[in-house]
């Protein structure tokens, strides 16, 4: 069980390296994107902070709550490496 779980946190780190890569690109690029991606990252952070706390108070596991980071982190990825269509 604790082999899993430090296995998870290593791939959890790796994803997360991924994350803040695509969102330093991001914010380098300036203008009101970059604006929305931070105003977005903070606001996430607070609130995912939040959700674990809220979880390990009712009794959660710390593996329940690194599955539920892994989940944001993916979408996160996903949305991020995804390049955005130009309207017309």
């Amino acid at each position: 069980m604790w082999w899993k779980f430090y296995s998870d946190i290593a791939a959890a780190n790796l994803e997360a390296q991924r994350v803040v890569a695509l969102r330093l690109m991001k914010l380098a690029g300036g203008g009101p994107a970059a604006q929305k991606e931070a105003q977005k990252m903070v606001s996430e952070k607070v609130t995912a902070s939040l959700e674990a706390t809220k979880t390990l108070a009712r009794g959660g596991s710390p593996q329940t709550v690194l599955k539920h980071y892994r989940v944001i982190m993916r979408a996160n990825a996903r949305r991020l490496a995804t390049p955005k269509r130009s309207r017309r």
